[in-house]
């Protein structure tokens, strides 16, 4: 059997937003249930997101180590950003977070996947991306701030982030997603078998 995620919509009879914040929104929509019954269904509106697990030559994946205030911890994330330019090409907004959270630039990019990050409660999709040859990026360091001030980089064998993982170490969504897929994609196919970069992102459409 063949499984797939399909689009489907239940009716809305109606919908409020009351709370519209920087990048994000609230939305309160009351969804009729298949028995007829009426619901509140409350959920975080997000733009999207981007995320790059980068490999070198050496096998080794370059990390961000940044504060995360609303889980109080400071994470091991692999780089990433948010959709916040409408009809964004993808892997350009997945090129620019590698440049200024990096300084790095990449010579082939693929798509491992594309997630819902916590479809219960938030529409967030994120594309992760594969980035292979790497070298450093031309031209002057991103100016950053706030959080991202006190983030450090690394880079780090890629098994050494599966042990992570699988010992309950590293929780950031797009690591461990980006990870694993990759350690599946060289175990089946390979991966030059992987999705073009700029393959349709259903969840996110753009203009190639």
């Amino acid at each position: 059997m063949t499984i797939k995620d399909t689009p489907e919509e239940w009716e809305i009879r109606a919908t409020d937003t009351p709370f519209v914040g920087n990048k994000t929104s609230v939305r309160v929509d009351e969804v009729v249930m298949p028995d007829g019954s009426v619901v509140r269904r409350d959920y975080q509106v997000h733009p999207g997101s981007v995320a790059v697990l980068a490999l070198d030559d050496a096998d080794r994946v370059l990390v961000i180590h940044q504060y995360r205030h609303p889980v109080r911890h400071k994470l091991w994330e692999i780089p990433a950003g948010l959709l916040d330019i409408p009809g964004e090409n993808p892997l350009t907004a997945a090129q620019r977070e590698l440049y200024e959270e990096a300084h790095v630039k990449a010579e082939d990019w693929r798509v491992l996947t594309d997630v819902y990050t916590t479809p219960g409660g938030c529409d967030e999709s994120v594309r992760v991306f594969l980035a292979r040859g790497l070298s450093e990026a031309e031209g002057e360091h991103f100016e950053v701030e706030h959080e991202e001030a006190d983030m450090e980089l690394a880079r780090v064998p890629l098994q050494e982030l599966v042990r992570g993982v699988l010992a309950g170490e590293l929780h950031n969504n797009c690591l461990v997603v980006g990870v694993l897929s990759l350690v599946a994609a060289r175990a089946g196919d390979g991966l030059d078998a992987l999705r073009p970069a700029e393959a349709p992102w259903p969840a996110r459409p753009f203009e190639a």
